[in-house]
């Protein structure tokens, strides 16, 4: 018993405070703003009447994620990124709504408060989920749609409509979260061993020790039911284009030709020997899509 009480407090990983967290990776206090309820982290760069740019991370990441993009995209566009609810600097909703609908009011509401009208939808993994929702839903305010490695598709042998199954290892990180055990996890993310760089760990090891983060993210994992993707995606009329890297662990690049046959104006830039996060792990070249992308007349 005392061995395992040892072991045990070896192994707890407590929060870290807000305000220790603000001072490693908060800019500045105005991008700490209140939106339909919910106290978000939101970045807001680039010339104001420039096209708008709307950035939405994956699961357990942050609007960081975005920094190597974010600072040649802000050169002709308004780029804005946030931390979704219970991610990075945001605090949890207070509702204690994390389905993709409750996502979809929030970047509707953020959008509402800048004065954008329509915006181009960047969304990688679960971020790009909830874009492909949110331009199936509101397509007056959709410009454009980026998917990077969108999640949306239910596994082989998964049902749709039902929520997951959470494993009780994944609910242990409540309490549990080793820095070498979220490195583990986050390893086969990258292709490149390399791009998994000490300081990228310890930020995604930081805050997700925010308060009420842990939980956050698995209420989030908890609350989605996944529905067939394909009514909502052959609704969609904005041109789209897909990012995927070849040697995607997490979300198999094999779903690209999911995604290309059900969204009816897309395209596809396959990226070789690049894992699931290419603005993190390649964001020089997969950028060379995306501003081609962007260039072209709508």
């Amino acid at each position: 018993m005392w061995i395992a009480l040892l072991i045990a407090l070896c192994l707890w990983t407590p929060d870290i405070d807000r305000a220790t967290l603000e001072a490693r990776y908060l800019d500045a206090p105005a991008d700490r703003v209140e939106v339909a309820g919910v106290r978000l982290h939101v970045r807001d760069s680039g010339p104001k009447d420039a096209p708008a740019l709307l950035l939405i991370h994956g699961f357990g990441a942050s609007l960081h994620t975005w920094e190597p993009w974010a600072r040649t995209l802000a050169r002709e566009h308004r780029v804005i990124r946030l931390d979704l609810p219970g991610s990075g600097l945001s605090e949890p909703d207070p509702t204690g709504d994390y389905t993709d609908a409750r996502s979809v009011q929030l970047l509707l509401a953020l959008l509402d408060q800048r004065g954008i009208e329509r915006a181009t939808l960047v969304g990688h993994s679960i971020g790009g989920r909830i874009a492909w929702m949110f331009a199936a839903r509101h397509p007056e305010r959709i410009d454009r749609l980026v998917l990077i490695a969108p999640d949306g598709f239910a596994s082989p042998g998964e049902p749709y409509g039902q929520a997951p199954d959470v494993p009780v290892s994944m609910q242990l990180m409540r309490h549990v979260l080793p820095r070498a055990l979220l490195r583990t996890s986050l390893a086969p993310a990258y292709a490149d061993p390399a791009a998994l760089s000490p300081e990228l760990v310890t930020r995604y090891h930081d805050l997700m020790r925010a308060p009420g983060s842990r939980e956050a993210l698995l209420a989030r994992l908890q609350q989605t039911v996944r529905v067939d993707p394909r009514p909502l995606l052959h609704s969609i009329q904005a041109p789209t284009l897909l990012i995927w890297g070849e040697r995607d662990a997490m979300i198999p690049f094999a779903n690209s030709a999911d995604y290309l046959a059900a969204l009816p104006h897309a395209t596809l830039a396959a990226l070789p020997d690049v894992g699931h996060l290419p603005h993190e792990e390649a964001p020089e070249r997969s950028l060379v899509p995306l501003l081609d992308f962007l260039a072209r007349p709508r």
